[in-house]
């Protein structure tokens, strides 16, 4: 691969300097385990208060921005493949800007905010209720945020504060919380499953480090931008990855769907835009997943796996491992392999990933 746009005297002494600490995000990735435990004890004996709460209702109206946009994609595809309810991503511009009157009876309307002080998405739910909704929050705001305090019904996530701007914690926590939610909206699913997470995600930390990871940290400090793709209920790990690619290493990242990017986009993938695609270990969107890789290294670029097991890794240039959980629960783990990617690859490039440039922990939208 060509080099990319180079890494200045400057940013090899920051890298020097990172070296020599650990950063916050770091710090909370290894975190998740412990966070991910809270969350699904607290939250797992809940399921009844959702039934509850839906009864009578047939859709869910997912509203989120940003990385809790992406949480809120798993939860679509979990509740419509295992729950068999329609769900829809909320415009919360709808409700904001052009505040019209949308009927939404018969709705189960789930705001996500890991702050839970995102004035639009509080706006939106409070729309929503006006409209006719029932009305749930996930947040790890606590009870006292204003997302939780005008929601019927709020799961607080366990994840503890979150010093770094990149999310980390508050996003897997936020998977297992949907994970609840389609539980209790009746998805024929083992909640053991669920309560195995944790140890799954804390076995993938500690085997998720070495030279894979470093090789492909160094291939991607080479080159400006990169395509991030999964299908199904992988999708959502791999559009978090790209925001993270994008927030923290300043990478011209391209989350899409195995489908979409079929449809022409493929066409930007070359040696100096590689592919990394994203999959659980199995499921009926693995062996696309494992065909996209063959097409992308055939067409002589260059492409890196997370998950999918040991076919994907051999189509693959290199690959990271993916979860030991079902495909219904790999969301939460395949995400890990990309956080660290994001953070290793943002001190080679001399970023400081707890403090990316024109971020801050809370985002406020018009």
């Amino acid at each position: 691969m060509t080099e990319g746009s180079g890494v200045t005297e400057g940013k090899d002494l920051m890298q020097a300097g990172n070296a020599t600490r650990s950063s916050l995000m770091r710090q909370e990735i290894e975190q998740q385990p412990e966070a991910l435990r809270a969350t699904i004890e607290a939250l797992l004996p809940r399921r009844e208060e959702v039934a509850a709460l839906a009864a009578g209702t047939k859709t869910v109206l997912f509203i989120a921005r940003g990385t809790s946009d992406n949480a809120a994609v798993y939860g679509s595809y979990l509740i419509q493949a295992h729950a068999g309810r329609l769900t829809s991503l909320a415009a919360p511009s709808i409700a904001t800007t052009y505040r019209a009157h949308v009927d939404l009876d018969g709705v189960l309307a789930v705001a996500l905010s890991q702050s839970g002080r995102t004035e639009e998405i509080v706006e939106t739910l409070e729309w929503a209720a006006d409209c006719g909704a029932r009305t749930m929050a996930i947040t790890n705001g606590g009870d006292d945020s204003p997302l939780a305090e005008v929601a019927k019904l709020a799961f607080v996530t366990e994840a503890g504060v979150e010093r770094a701007v990149p999310a980390t914690k508050t996003f897997t926590t936020q998977l297992a919380a949907l994970a609840v939610l389609g539980l209790g909206l009746g998805a024929p699913l083992d909640p053991g499953e669920l309560r195995a997470v944790p140890d799954a995600v804390a076995e993938l930390l500690a085997r998720s480090e070495g030279a894979e990871l470093d090789s492909i940290v160094g291939d991607l400090a080479r080159v400006p931008g990169v395509v991030v793709s999964g299908r199904g209920m992988a999708y959502a790990a791999a559009l978090e990855l790209a925001i993270k690619l994008k927030e923290a290493c300043y990478l011209h990242a391209m989350g899409l769907s195995y489908a979409d990017l079929l449809h022409g986009p493929i066409a930007v993938v070359d040696a100096d835009t590689p592919a990394i695609v994203v999959a659980a270990d199995s499921g009926p969107t693995l062996p696309g997943s494992i065909d996209l890789a063959r097409r992308v290294t055939g067409a002589g670029a260059a492409t890196f796996g997370i998950g999918g097991g040991a076919e994907l890794a051999a189509a693959c240039t290199a690959s990271l491992p993916g979860p030991v959980l079902p495909e219904w629960l790999a969301p939460i783990g395949l995400i890990v392999p990309g956080q660290l990617l994001t953070e290793s690859l943002a001190r080679r490039l001399g970023i400081d990933p707890d403090r990316p440039r024109g971020l801050s922990k809370v985002t406020q939208t018009d």
